[in-house]
Formats: structure tokens, C-alpha cells, sequence
């Protein structure tokens, strides 16, 4: 029988590495020895700062969105449109349409889509909160900018049917063709999406 050689904490920062998403146990165990080579202060200011990232870091009570304080900047912003909302998946989706400054109303962030496969259901999302915050609020439109999966799909039409008694205003983002891209390597679910989409030349 072969017995662990590596050291228990060593393997601990492996075992740790390894539980996330993207670091395979090959991945994990590179990390782990870089970090026992380097500096002695590089491997503590990753300690520090997922310790910080622990202690500061919170939910936005109003959008969900990682914040450190509450209400989140989004939401004190007071240069936003009120009346026009965002659904985002993840607080990553959030990030880059914010990067495309082409945005300037609220959000609210689901954490997730609804994916039978993996158990994930409408009640281990926010969506609760999203139809109480319509409910409650002015918007005049609520943009759904689910990822163009399979899941996102079926997370933004739940929604839609969740919203529909609400009266206010629910679009889907545009799907279409990448720029730079070509249409012999598209697929077909994106080139009939970017037909239907199709706009009138201006």
C-alpha cells in the first residue's frame, strides 16, 4: 500500500486547490509547491487576503451583488435609471456589462441558473427577491441577460413566466454574431438567432 510522503499541511493547500472550479488535482499540486517555493510573504498575503475577502465581503440586500458595504455602490447610485432593471446570472455577468458602459440602470443578481442536472432549482436562486423587488418597485423594464446556455435559457423564460402578471416591460439581451467572426464556424442556433434579430440597414 503507498503512503501519502507529502506533509499533512501540504496536503491540505493540495486537497483545498483542488475543490475549485477549473484546478484539476495536477493544477492544485503546481499551485501548492509554487507557493513553497516563493517569498515567505506570498504565500500570507494569500492567506490575508482570503481572509479579508471573508470579513468584508458581503451581499447586497437590495440586488445580491458582492459588495463591501450595504446597499451596494450600484444601488446608492443615484445617477442610475431606477426604473430599468438588469437580471444578471453571477456577479461576473454584472462586471462585464458594466465594462461596456452601454448600461446605466439597476440590478439584480441570481447567483446561478436553474439547472435540473446539477439540482439547482428557482428556490436556490434569488428569484424570490427579484419578483417581490418588481412587485414593489417602479420599473418600467426588466432586461434578462441570462448567458445564451442551455440553463440561461430556461432560467430566463421561468422568469418571464414568474414576471408576466407584473405589467412591466421584459426583454431578452440581443443574440447575434461575434464581430471579427465567421459565418462558416457559427452555429446554427446563433445564425438563426442573429436572422431573427435582424435590424433594417440605418
Amino acid at each position: 500500500m503507498a503512503h501519502n510522503v507529502l506533509p499533512q499541511p501540504v496536503q491540505r493547500l493540495i486537497d483545498e486547490f483542488a475543490r475549485l472550479p477549473g484546478i484539476g488535482p495536477k493544477s492544485a499540486s503546481r499551485l501548492t509547491f509554487f507557493l513553497l517555493r516563493g517569498a515567505e510573504n506570498q504565500a500570507l498575503e494569500l492567506a490575508s487576503a482570503l481572509q479579508e475577502l471573508q470579513a468584508r465581503t458581503r451581499f447586497c440586500s437590495v440586488c445580491f451583488n458582492i459588495t463591501e458595504m450595504d446597499p451596494c455602490v450600484v444601488c446608492e447610485d443615484s445617477g442610475r435609471d431606477p426604473n430599468l432593471l438588469c437580471v444578471v446570472e453571477e456577479p461576473l455577468d454584472l462586471l462585464a456589462i458594466e465594462r461596456s458602459r452601454a448600461f446605466n440602470g439597476r440590478y439584480h443578481v441570481l447567483h446561478g441558473a436553474i439547472s435540473p442536472v446539477e439540482g439547482v432549482g428557482p428556490e436556490d436562486l434569488r428569484v424570490a427577491e427579484l419578483v417581490e423587488r418588481v412587485q414593489g418597485g417602479t420599473f418600467r423594464e426588466i432586461i434578462l441577460a441570462t448567458n445564451p446556455t442551455l440553463e440561461g435559457e430556461s432560467t430566463a423564460l421561468y422568469l418571464q413566466r414568474r414576471l408576466a402578471g407584473t405589467k412591466v416591460k421584459i426583454t431578452r439581451l440581443a443574440r447575434g454574431l461575434p464581430i471579427g467572426g465567421d459565418l462558416e464556424y457559427t452555429d446554427e442556433i446563433t445564425l438563426s438567432r442573429a436572422l431573427e434579430g435582424r435590424q433594417e440597414f440605418s
